[in-house]
């Protein structure tokens, strides 16, 4: 009964619990794309000429498929293209890599880590103390997400080739009032032009918030439905403009991403690189909105990829 309540109130489930499965590897990803896409954001996907930024993000699941994506959304080997780009000092410690759960060596572990899957999107256990860290309960979490394939889902192309792993890396401080901050860099053709400022993120029993800036810190009239924007401008990071600048270097050459960073202890972190916010089914609160998201996006020429 449970489960039925479940897939009424979210029916995009009728399709996604299928995918998961297997199920429907048959059906091609726009059609696939198209079902979903109905389902989830009321109205039809038009890839023939995408105008707003959700629709234009399932064009680019589709049809700008270079490689070497897949190697920026694995969430190990995309170390490797960070170091190379803008230097080792942004990453976070990372303490080991491997293909299963037993094979993680548990006591040779720090007193504070985190743990997560390379392959998907929020497959993350934190641990702030070894001595209350329920080890049994995290790895069998890690465990059924070694087996999810997060492509079949929603179809998020660069997935498909990524190797499931998990990766142990380091634990950030969070700050004073016991947050983390957490900056989303939107970049549009390699140029670094909003943030994602999210607040509470950590923070149990504190409402979670997301507020849009521009390049200079000032707060904008935009919002995606579903989290709360905060009323209150929060104070302009000492850190922006190098955030800015390394996030320009790491989404070069790309139509759209998104690039993550963490500020902990006064320090600069790389969090992950995302080319579909939301998996392109996280609308903004407007029509008006989501078309001016969407205008941002130049989609590259079919014929010259």
């Amino acid at each position: 009964m449970v489960k039925l309540k479940t897939f009424i109130k979210n029916p995009e489930y009728f399709i996604t619990s299928p995918a998961s499965k297997g199920w429907l590897d048959w059906l091609p990803d726009d059609i696939y794309l198209k079902i979903l896409y109905y389902i989830k954001m009321g109205k039809k996907l038009n890839l023939k000429n995408p105008i707003g930024y959700n629709e234009k993000l399932q064009w680019i699941k589709l049809y700008d498929r270079k490689p070497e994506y897949s190697r920026l959304v694995d969430k190990y080997e995309v170390r490797g293209f960070v170091e190379d780009k803008i230097g080792k000092e942004y990453l976070v410690d990372c303490f080991g890599v491997w293909e299963d759960t037993a094979d993680i060596p548990i006591s040779e572990l720090p007193e504070k880590f985190v743990l997560k899957c390379t392959h998907d999107s929020g497959s993350v256990e934190i641990c702030n103390d070894r001595k209350k860290f329920n080890f049994k309960t995290a790895l069998e979490r890690l465990s059924l997400a070694m087996k999810r394939d997060y492509y079949k889902t929603y179809r998020e192309w660069p997935y498909k080739a990524v190797q499931p792993r998990i990766i142990a890396e380091q634990y950030l401080e969070a700050d004073k009032n016991g947050d983390l901050q957490d900056y989303k860099v939107m970049c549009f053709s390699g140029e670094a032009l909003f943030v994602e400022f999210h607040e509470n993120r950590f923070i149990n029993g504190k409402e979670h918030t997301q507020t849009f800036y521009d390049r200079d810190w000032n707060m904008l009239d935009l919002r995606q439905k579903g989290i709360g924007a905060s009323l209150i401008k929060a104070p302009k990071p000492e850190h922006l403009d190098k955030i800015l600048s390394l996030s320009e270097q790491l989404s070069k050459n790309i139509c759209h991403t998104r690039i993550d960073w963490y500020i902990s202890e006064n320090k600069i972190y790389f969090g992950e690189i995302t080319f579909f916010d939301g998996s392109g089914f996280y609308a903004f609160e407007t029509e008006e909105m989501e078309r001016y998201m969407g205008s941002l996006i130049k989609l590259p020429d079919k014929k010259t990829m």
